[in-house]
């Protein structure tokens, strides 16, 4: 997993005040109780995104202003620092507020080793677009480590499953090419399945079967694309199926908004080339208790494929889990805390009680915390 996150490092953003090199490994199970900063540093992945895409500052403007992101305002801290390490490879740079609520991007530096290279520094922009970016589109002789600095950053996914509406891309039809990857609210996965159906038919399987284990009454899919319009024009497919003793062809609104949920969260999980890094906010969201227990195992398979990182809420979730694969993020003067458990700490209570329920019994720490 030499493009997964080793280690990481984030100060001044939204409730995390400093989380210092702090390091990841394969399976990374982020629990505490609501407010706690969980949802946070999912949401840094996002930010990254962002700034990779070059929407740093549509993305700040629409999330309520720089402000709103910068640790307890501007009067407490003037900037944000971002330090990413990933194999031999990393990235740093620090968000800086403009005048006018915009943002600039300050001391931006690519890693790469081994070697003589090491932190080389890119520069800042006003406009808040990535120098990283900038040089992987040249053609000097840097071009090829920012390329490769770059290539790992974009090979994260975030997955966001929540918005099950009957406006959601995922209960809608889509083109059929738009089959290359799942993107990350699943409106593509009618196309996506298809293709791993004709192109990977074992995974395809795997992921049926796994969805009848939480849906005994489905059979199968069918996935059939529309031929209807005008010459020319792209044919789209969506996620009908059909119930067991039934031909009757039902649609994706037929689906509850947990069964579509698990669908979606057991292709991501399941897909036969997964990204680097697979970071999933709350998928226990809407799901049945035994529908948790399989979504925990389609978890930890993927951990041996790709690095998961995850944040929960569910102590029926964290009970599926070993105690090291997880950090406990509370709130201490305001801001967010980061500690993974470790074994020692906690074998004698594990005779008895599960993960799960030791941190519903508050022995691990990760309740409310009133200031």
């Amino acid at each position: 997993m030499g493009n997964a996150l080793d280690r990481l490092t984030i100060k001044g953003f939204k409730s995390i005040r400093e989380l210092d090199n702090f390091k990841l490994g394969n399976l990374n199970v982020f629990i505490g109780g609501n407010g706690a900063g969980k949802s946070n540093l999912i949401e840094f992945f996002r930010m990254l995104q962002k700034v990779m895409n070059g929407d740093l500052n549509e993305y700040i403007f629409s999330g309520g202003g720089v402000s709103d992101f910068l640790f307890n305002g501007r009067e407490v801290t003037p900037k944000m620092y971002f330090e990413t390490h990933f194999g031999v490879r990393g990235h740093r740079f620090s968000i800086v507020p403009g005048p006018k609520g915009n943002c600039a991007i300050f001391d931006e530096a690519r890693y790469y080793e081994p070697g003589e290279i090491g932190w080389w520094k890119l520069g800042s922009s006003s406009d808040g677009t990535s120098m990283l970016v900038d040089e992987a589109k040249g053609k000097d002789w840097g071009a090829k480590w920012s390329k490769r600095v770059l290539s790992s950053i974009a090979s994260w996914k975030i997955y966001h499953f929540h918005d099950t509406r009957a406006k959601a891309g995922m209960r809608n039809s889509e083109i059929v090419q738009d089959n290359k990857y799942l993107r990350f609210d699943a409106s593509n996965i009618a196309p996506y399945l298809l293709r791993l159906k004709k192109q990977h038919a074992d995974v395809y399987q795997e992921i049926v079967d796994s969805i009848r284990l939480v849906m005994p009454f489905f059979d199968k899919f069918l996935l059939e694309v529309d031929s209807l319009g005008e010459i020319g024009e792209k044919q789209k497919v969506s996620l009908s199926w059909l119930q067991k003793g039934s031909d009757y062809p039902m649609q994706p609104y037929h689906l509850s908004d947990g069964s579509i949920r698990f669908i979606c969260l057991a292709t991501a999980l399941l897909q036969p080339d997964p990204p680097a890094a697979i970071i999933i906010d709350e998928p226990e969201l809407g799901l049945h208790p035994s529908a948790i227990a399989i979504l925990a195992e389609l978890i930890q398979d993927a951990s041996r494929r790709t690095q998961m990182i995850v944040a929960t809420q569910s102590p029926a979730l964290v009970d599926h889990f070993e105690v090291e694969d997880v950090v406990v993020v509370n709130r201490e003067d305001g801001a967010s805390t980061f500690k993974r458990l470790q074994l020692a700490d906690f074998s004698s209570w594990l005779e008895t009680y599960s993960v799960g329920e030791l941190w519903s019994k508050n022995v691990i720490s990760g309740g409310p915390v009133y200031e």
